[in-house]
């Protein structure tokens, strides 16, 4: 995505800021971009330096008519009234880097008439990426394994892993990653099952050879891996929690690349102890960036830190898709992936 021949959003430029230098996109393309935008930016920190600092620069050299929120946020969210009421009331836009938004206020933004964008793609293959990576090395027994060999004991006297192919492979959230999973999944001949609550057109079922399940329970039943990758909202906060573990394959493997809370990690702990769940792929946790040390002790576990849209390339198309929905948004008065637009006055 380049702009060097971009056409401005208009005769003027507007004034922005950015919650840490958007580098990431690129040195053209920030050229480019600040050829038509006036940008501020502030170095974060902690919570309460980061609030003092956005507070101060919107002081300094506010107002400012957007705010950009990139990567790295988990030591200054949530995106709330406390951080962004400075911005009010010229702020008509924040756009984020990130996919989720569970840690932003929408409905505070909506009350104001501010439009919300989150970054819908950038991070969608990378994650998927891990997802399938997550599914080889539990079926594999990869932790146990590495840990045994580290440990001087050749193969460590485990029995055979388990091969991909043939089994079923359910995803609970067909979004943009749940797609890429799915993608990915036939490479090692797994079967593909999915679960949500809009079902997906019988062409794009066809082009991703997944079969939908009409209900959770039905897919739980079905899968012999289960692979979270849904948003995290009110509907889908503790979705997998004790009873439907118990609906699950005795042995079934799970993956978790969504967020932490959309599983009751209580329920899974018990279920990885008794066998019912044989290994868990988790990437995501409650609590982050201190998880249950059940997580990080044990060998049934195999953990990232919450690394699945931390790539080169998926920040740089984080980045620019954050600053494109800006963009658009003075360009034509509609950004490009809003999540709440039809809620505020105007648009």
């Amino acid at each position: 995505m380049t702009l060097q021949n971009a056409t401005p959003p208009s005769e003027r430029r507007p004034k922005v800021v950015s919650l840490s230098y958007p580098k990431w996109a690129g040195e053209d393309y920030m050229k480019a971009f600040e050829r038509d935008f006036e940008l501020h930016h502030i170095v974060p920190s902690d919570r309460a330096g980061t609030v003092a600092a956005l507070k101060a620069k919107v002081e300094s050299d506010g107002p400012f008519e957007a705010i950009a929120v990139l990567m790295g946020t988990g030591p200054y969210e949530p995106f709330d009234e406390e951080m962004l009421k400075p911005l009010l009331p010229q702020c008509k836009l924040v756009v984020s880097a990130s996919a989720g938004y569970d840690d932003y206020d929408v409905e505070w933004m909506t009350k104001h008439n501010i439009v919300f964008c989150n970054s819908r793609n950038a991070v969608s293959e990378s994650t998927a990426d891990l997802t399938i990576f997550l599914t080889l090395g539990i079926l594999r027994d990869y932790s146990r394994l590495q840990i045994s060999m580290r440990e001087g004991r050749w193969r460590g006297g485990l029995a055979p892993v388990r091969d991909p192919a043939g089994l079923t492979l359910g995803i609970v959230g067909m979004g943009a990653i749940g797609k890429h999973v799915a993608r990915k999944a036939a490479a090692f001949n797994l079967k593909v099952a999915y679960y949500q609550r809009n079902r997906l057109s019988a062409e794009v079922e066809a082009q991703l050879n997944a079969e939908y399940c009409g209900s959770l329970n039905e897919l739980l039943k079905t899968a012999d891996i289960v692979s979270l990758n849904c948003p995290l909202n009110s509907n889908t906060r503790g979705l997998i929690g004790k009873a439907e573990l118990a609906s699950m394959k005795d042995g079934v493997f799970i993956v978790n690349t969504s967020r932490g809370a959309i599983i009751d990690e209580d329920a899974l702990i018990e279920a990885l102890e008794s066998g019912k769940v044989a290994r868990a792929g988790m990437d995501v946790f409650v609590g982050e960036p201190k998880p249950n040390a059940y997580f990080l002790d044990s060998d049934r576990v195999m953990i990232q830190p919450h690394m699945g849209g931390i790539t080169d390339m998926a920040w740089q198309k984080a980045y620019r898709e954050a600053l494109e929905n800006m963009r658009a948004f003075f360009a034509t008065g509609k950004a490009i992936s809003p999540i709440n637009a039809d809620l505020v006055k105007g648009q």
